[in-house]
């Protein structure tokens, strides 16, 4: 492998420096390295040309007959014709350069396997004098997810549903509790999965307790389990849900739900790994990853008593809040394709042919304010597909009282929805703004991105 100098810029010397820099013994040394490590890396000079890649990354990022080397990193990952933070997102390399250390983030990258999730961590490399000559980049592909339309598990690709995922692939490789803390139906117990499935327990169960209308002596039995002749009905002994998630993930659904009197058990069991079943004087060892969800307001509930301070310190160590549906209105078209796919065609015995929807039946779902979120869109989907008997859903097929959420526009052209302006209301906007993209973006209610990808569309950018 070798490296190739195709700097851009004006200053020559910089240049010369870092082209040197880069055909010196110890960059060779660094690259010849790299290319034996199992995860894809890649060597990036400061003017973001890639100048090495180890085997692993060609294997999985790179495209037959499209060559690598002396290519901008951000035409490869993102096919962009500028650096990420100029078009919204957040860019490492410049990240990296302020810190004068490490960055990490988690992108969406082209690869040809389509849009995937991809979490890179890059470390700038100084020469003698402490000046940046190269930066090493580090991918790794987040397998719980998919940025593309899929059947099953967790699907997503909007700025707030990545900054949720983003946490959850910090969290993960740890044994830190974790609460996911977001409305009802805003995809909790596939967090949940996806947490188990990104950490080191990832083969052992995934053991869902759901704490919302079980009695605390109910309650108590599923957890802890119980043995033979502890009360009426229990004819033989019954290993609980602690037990059951022995070397997995134990996930509390609705923990805002548990009773206050059973609170104190759950925070002796969380604080000593230790549990007793129900009728029984011996001691259980428990081994679990602990992972909370809940919809109710727990800071509120404990300053009202109705829920132990204690308890809601040691479970929420690492909060992650889930995005309501209306925070992320750009996934709703990749989860209408997703719900559409799972319901409709090959493994429906139910459909005969495949779902899809007419433009302006979308357009109608992405103006619904979602206050059942992704839950409500699903039962939508569900009862819309019913009706749908030429295979495409129409919006005569939506419920009638589906919602307009509208923000008022001052381009002159009425009222406008929220991050779904249409073109002209768009360049009516932009040419009217005198501040910044991001102030722009701002000012629309959409992110930077979704803002830059639509100028762009319209020749604009």
């Amino acid at each position: 492998m070798s490296t190739h100098d195709s700097f851009d810029g004006d200053d020559h010397d910089r240049q010369n420096r870092q082209g040197e820099s880069a055909n010196t013994p110890a960059m060779q040394s660094l690259v010849s390295f790299l290319e034996h490590e199992a995860q894809p890396m890649i060597v990036l000079d400061p003017d973001y040309n890639i100048i090495a890649a180890n085997v692993a990354y060609k294997r999985q990022f790179g495209v037959a007959d499209q060559p690598l080397l002396g290519r901008k990193c951000y035409r490869v990952s993102h096919h962009y014709d500028m650096p990420c933070d100029q078009a919204g997102e957040h860019c490492p390399m410049k990240r990296a350069l302020e810190m004068r250390g490490p960055d990490r983030v988690l992108h969406i990258h082209h690869t040809p396997r389509g849009p995937e999730h991809v979490d890179v961590e890059l470390r700038p490399i100084f020469d003698s004098r402490r000046e940046v000559v190269a930066y090493v980049e580090r991918l790794t592909t987040v397998r719980s997810v998919t940025a593309s339309p899929n059947a099953e598990g967790l699907v997503g690709r909007s700025e707030a549903f990545n900054q949720s995922l983003h946490a959850l692939q910090r969290v993960a490789p740890s044994m830190l509790p974790v609460l996911l803390l977001g409305e009802s139906g805003t995809g909790k117990e596939l967090f949940a999965r996806a947490l188990h499935d990104a950490g080191e327990r990832a083969r052992g169960p995934f053991v869902v307790v759901d704490c919302s209308g079980l009695t605390e002596t109910l309650f108590e039995s599923e957890l802890f389990g119980y043995e033979k002749g502890a009360f009426t009905g229990a004819l033989a002994r019954k290993p609980g849900l602690v037990e059951t998630a022995k070397g997995g993930t134990l996930f509390l659904d609705e923990m805002g739900d548990i009773p206050l009197a059973m609170q104190v058990k759950l925070l002796r069991l969380i604080e000593s790994g230790t549990f007793r079943r129900v009728g029984s004087v011996e001691t259980q060892r428990a081994d679990f990853r602990l992972v909370a969800a809940t919809h109710k307001p727990l800071q509120e509930m404990v300053a009202a008593g109705a829920f132990r301070q204690d308890l809601y310190y040691r479970i929420s160590a690492f909060p992650i809040h889930l995005p309501a549906l209306r925070e992320r209105v750009d996934d709703i078209p990749l989860l209408t394709e997703s719900f559409l796919l799972r319901h409709g065609g090959v493994g429906n015995p139910g459909a005969h042919a495949p779902i899809s929807i007419h433009p302006a039946a979308m357009h109608l779902l992405q103006r619904h304010d979602w206050p059942g979120n992704i839950r409500e869109l699903r039962n939508v989907l569900e009862r819309a597909r019913l009706f749908a008997d030429d295979g495409e859903i129409r919006i005569e097929h939506l419920p009638a009282g589906l919602g307009v959420r509208q923000v008022s526009s001052s381009a002159g052209t009425g009222t406008a929805t929220l991050s779904r302006l249409t073109d002209e209301q768009l360049i009516a906007q932009a040419s009217k703004s005198a501040g910044t993209r991001r102030e722009l973006a701002l000012q629309l209610g959409m992110s930077e991105r979704t803002l830059y990808r639509r100028l762009k569309a319209l020749g604009l950018s």
